[in-house]
């Protein structure tokens, strides 16, 4: 075992699971340590709610991202989320909508096939899939997030040919599951710009992720119950320390999965993320009473994807 651990430590990454818990120097561009995202934020509407909340509640957020799906919301709804996006200086992260669970499969419903649920399925949904992504890009918005590994290979490579903005940025699924440093510095490499990791790593496994990859790590201190439900508020900070620079995600136990979401679900949706605003304010609060010189970014700082100020044409191409 010991030659083994020291040949992958000659390969750049931890030879075991950090249990020493040493500290992140690492940070996003601004030098801040942690962000907040707020999950599930379905429409204009939802959105609303959010910045009402964080008024009420005092909090401030960096992102929302949404779960339906880009192809779910009409053109206008689409424009009023890029909109809403840019005037509060905020990410807005839109999934893109093709996926497994949407199709016609039953695989990802069977006990083990669950894995498979929100791949991308054949090439045609590839091609629905970019499709998807440049009529968001062309509304402003500049980020997405995605679930599937080609999808991720794909759109990289269409930033690069100029086929897509190059400044997207994009967000990896919580969905997607990889679970280790090599697998997650696999997904850093082929173009992912933020990852969501598995809801109930440790902190030993968190920090060895953290040693291995760059970019920043969504984690959820609060996980909605069909990915775990777990409520891990009081280990912020050390979440924080150990993984900077991280984007603590604020879900929702207890609470009913609305995917896909519209106009029928809007007043539950609403009433979610409200919630979720006031559960980031205990959160905030944990880091106040326990770590109050870890720091956090403004509003706009740098490294936000937030939504281009006019939108962008793109050019139609065959995939």
């Amino acid at each position: 075992m010991k030659a083994t651990r020291e040949a992958i430590q000659s390969l750049g990454f931890p030879a075991d699971d950090c249990h020493d818990l040493p500290s992140s120097t690492k940070t996003f561009p601004d030098g801040a340590q942690y962000r907040v995202e707020i999950p599930s934020v379905e429409g204009p509407a939802s959105f609303e709610a959010v910045l009402e909340a964080c008024d009420t509640y005092d909090v401030t957020i960096h992102r929302v991202s949404q779960g339906s799906g880009i192809m779910l919301l009409t053109d206008e709804e689409l424009k009023q989320m890029a909109q809403i996006g840019h005037r509060e200086k905020l990410e807005v992260s839109l999934f893109v909508g093709p996926r497994g669970t949407w199709d016609i499969t039953p695989m990802s419903w069977a006990s083990a096939g669950k894995i498979a649920g929100l791949r991308v399925q054949g090439m045609d949904q590839l091609v629905y899939s970019i499709e998807d992504i440049k009529r968001a890009c062309e509304a402003g918005i500049r980020s997405i997030l995605v679930a599937d590994e080609g999808l991720l290979w794909l759109v990289d490579a269409l930033k690069k040919r100029g086929e897509l903005p190059h400044d997207l940025l994009v967000k990896i699924s919580v969905q997607m599951a990889q679970a280790n440093p090599v697998s997650i510095r696999l997904m850093q490499e082929i173009g992912a710009g933020t990852y969501n990791v598995p809801t109930d790593l440790t902190l030993a496994r968190l920090a060895a992720i953290r040693q291995a990859v760059d970019i920043p790590l969504d984690i959820y201190v609060e996980a909605p119950d069909d990915i775990g439900g777990f409520i891990r508020h009081y280990e912020i900070p050390e979440i924080i320390r150990v993984a900077a620079p991280v984007y603590i995600k604020f879900g929702l136990r207890n609470s009913p999965n609305i995917y896909p979401s519209g106009t029928h679900l809007e007043e539950t949706s609403i009433r979610l993320c409200k919630e979720r605003v006031r559960r980031a304010r205990i959160g905030l609060d944990m880091i106040q009473r326990y770590a109050p010189a870890l720091k956090t970014s403004v509003k706009g700082a740098a490294g936000l994807a937030v939504p281009a100020t006019t939108p962008v044409s793109i050019t139609d191409q065959t995939v």
